[in-house]
């Protein structure tokens, strides 16, 4: 397994890197800063951004979308005839306290809750 880190000066050059460099699928923040945390949640444009929670979190079970088979990093993808349905591309939020995984595994594990929030994210 490989890990790449960048140390930046500021949250700007931070979205800036990983907009430029990454792979569009899961980025995270670790941070007290709220401010900071809510730009990069809203300009990071990655299918998953998350808020000081484990990026192990990015799989369609934990979604509540049921098993998962394969993964797409596109941002449209439409095939043949299609309607305003299909040209939907989502962007999952998650703000934790130092959530991990393995919290929510086992007969004694936490639960997911899924509810449809408001969006209260805007790119910058």
């Amino acid at each position: 397994m490989m890990l790449s880190i960048k140390t930046v000066g500021s949250v700007d050059e931070a979205i800036s890197h990983i907009n430029r460099f990454g792979s569009g699928h899961t980025d995270w923040i670790i941070t007290q800063d709220p401010h900071n945390a809510e730009k990069f949640l809203g300009a990071v444009d990655s299918a998953g951004v998350y808020w000081n929670a484990s990026t192990r979190f990015a799989d369609r079970y934990r979604y509540g979308k049921g098993e998962e088979i394969g993964i797409s990093t596109g941002k449209i993808h439409a095939r043949g005839p299609s309607g305003a349905e299909v040209l939907l591309s989502y962007k999952y939020i998650l703000s934790g306290n130092g959530h991990i995984v393995s919290d929510y595994a086992g007969k004694k594990g936490r639960k997911f809750l899924h509810r449809k929030l408001k969006p209260t994210h805007t790119s910058t």
